[in-house]
């Protein structure tokens, strides 16, 4: 065998191993038949190039990572390859390849964020009038455009309302409110979803295959659920998760990474909670505290436990779905069986506010602490609507919603009305006697001292049916727009049922202050008729009756 030379042996020394590719690179979808998840863009834009009824201008929009820059590019090589316009851009030819490695003269790609200034976008105008060097259009692609000035986006209008017939725009944003209507108003949009996570675990298996990398099916739906629809965002997390094991990739491993709580252990915590067990939810969380999690991300889980187990309240076909965990189509099931959609959604309410609290917290781990210490105190008290129920039936409330009978039992709290009233969080005023009439209900408005307002409706309102939490009326001309809504407002306040007032056509019944004042005229017609007051009114010419007063 022969020797290397000196020069030989220099030439190894230099070699260096290949530059390393980060997946979201190396995988980057190069036609419309690589996007994930975006089959009605990959449609439309399928049939405007087969057909020829080519846009002028391209607003992508969505959430970080779903293929809004990836797509402007294939825009530009399915136009500008030299088998195009061609929504299967070969990718070989010199054109696509020059689009690919970002070298085409002719596709100018701006970061809108870095470059938003007027001056820029002069550049584009000046240049617009121009025709392509060696493509078949000349193509501008604005990332982040929303990052454009005012006197930038301005400046651009009317170029972009009528470019000449070699220029496209494609621009891309994740912040499409930020861009003016005159804008959207001269583009094709398209709004790019968040890739679901069925189709990111089947994508990154298939990845895992080309990469030659073992993974638990677990893993890589833990990876693809953490990706929250972005592509991006994914591989860059299955990457990281290669980079620790490369050899095979663990659910358990996967977790850690993530900070993620096995589900099981979740699941043990809420039912825990649910059932006022303070000495086991304390021991979980310190348990999870000691071996890594993030507090965020349990508190995030719960969550995400509890929106499951809502849905499968509402739906249970839901826990049928194979591609579920055992432990949540098992267990959750049972568990969606013993909880009540009021105690859900108090969960979810409770651990939704948890959130900022957990987040700006010197001390996380206290923070959800005290979250969970507080789902741990209403646990077994009752809801809102149980108490409302049992104060109209007259009963007493007991602190864990049911209906003690032969008294309370020891270390049961007993509300009275007034009591339970503020429990559910309503004011004591809303346990009032029930209002049978209207003039009854005019009358709370003189007890609450809410006298405008009652001046208004005795002038201005003409009662057309009434009913126990239904008025029907008809409103005088001038009278207030917001009149109906405070009514309905006070009334359902004060007496704590819901009061619905509608308008009706019908002229309905004189107001009360015309009532009043009828009855007051007939009152006094009456007397000026009787023979003594008439005789004296009659003596003496120009006498008035001044008041009437109703003798004890």
């Amino acid at each position: 065998m022969a020797k290397k030379t000196a020069s030989e042996k220099q030439d190894v020394a230099l070699e260096k191993p290949a530059e390393y590719r980060v997946l979201a690179r190396k995988y980057r979808p190069q036609n419309f038949g690589e996007l994930k998840g975006q089959d009605a863009l990959v449609r439309t834009l399928t049939n405007a190039i087969e057909s020829g009824r080519l846009a002028h201008a391209f607003m992508l929009t969505g959430v970080r990572g779903v293929g809004k820059t990836t797509t402007a590019r294939i825009i530009a090589r399915a136009l500008n390859c030299e088998k195009g316009p061609t929504v299967n851009p070969c990718g070989v030819c010199d054109q696509c390849r020059a689009i690919a490695e970002d070298r085409h003269v002719d596709v100018l790609e701006m970061d809108a964020a870095s470059r938003n200034g007027v001056d820029e976008i002069r550049e584009i105008i000046d240049s617009v009038q121009y025709a392509p060097v060696s493509g078949r259009y000349k193509i501008f692609i604005l990332d982040e455009v929303h990052m454009l000035s005012k006197a930038a986006f301005n400046a651009l209008l009317k170029t972009l309302e009528e470019p000449p017939e070699h220029v496209k725009f494609v621009f891309a944003t994740t912040e499409i409110r930020k861009v003016p209507v005159t804008v959207l108003s001269r583009c094709q949009r398209f709004d790019l979803r968040r890739i679901d996570a069925d189709v990111l675990e089947k994508y990154f298996g298939e990845i895992l295959v080309q990469e030659k990398v073992m993974a638990e099916q677990g893993a890589v739906a833990l990876i693809a659920r953490a990706a929250d629809g972005s592509a991006r965002d994914g591989l860059s997390l299955l990457d990281q998760a290669i980079s620790r094991e490369p050899q095979k990739i663990t659910e358990e491993q996967v977790r850690g990474m993530l900070g993620l709580v096995d589900r099981s252990v979740t699941l043990d915590l809420f039912e825990a909670v649910m059932k006022g067990d303070s000495p086991a939810a304390m021991a979980l969380l310190e348990s999870l505290y000691k071996s890594g999690a993030d507090a965020l991300m349990v508190l995030q889980d719960l969550l995400d436990l509890t929106h499951y187990l809502t849905k499968v309240r509402v739906a249970p076909d839901v826990a049928k779905n194979a591609a579920l965990p055992e432990a949540e189509r098992v267990r959750g099931l049972e568990l969606s069986q013993s909880l009540s959609i009021p105690s859900l959604t108090r969960t979810w309410q409770m651990l939704l506010k948890g959130v900022p609290e957990v987040q700006h917290a010197f001390n996380p781990q206290l923070a959800l602490e005290m979250v969970i210490i507080r789902l741990l105190y209403v646990s077994d008290q009752p809801t809102p609507g149980d108490i409302l129920k049992q104060l109209q039936d007259g009963s007493v409330v007991n602190a864990g919603g049911g209906m003690p009978s032969g008294g309370a039992p020891r270390g049961t709290t007993v509300m009275s009305r007034g009591s339970a009233a503020v429990a559910a969080g309503l004011p004591q005023e809303s346990v009032a006697e029930p209002v049978n009439s209207f003039e009854e209900a005019v009358a709370l408005f003189a007890q609450h001292r809410e006298m405008l307002l009652r001046t208004q409706i005795m002038n201005c309102v003409h009662l057309v049916k009434f009913q126990p939490g239904h008025i029907s009326v008809h409103l005088a001309e001038g009278a207030p727009s917001d009149l109906i809504g405070r009514m309905s407002d006070k009334l359902s306040q004060w007496t704590g049922q819901r009061w619905m007032i509608s308008i009706s056509q019908e002229q309905g019944a004189p107001t009360l202050t015309q009532t009043q004042q009828s009855a007051a005229q007939s009152v006094m017609d009456e007397i000026k008729a009787h023979p003594a007051v008439s005789a004296v009114l009659t003596s003496f010419p120009g006498a008035k009756i001044i008041e009437i007063r109703e003798k004890k």
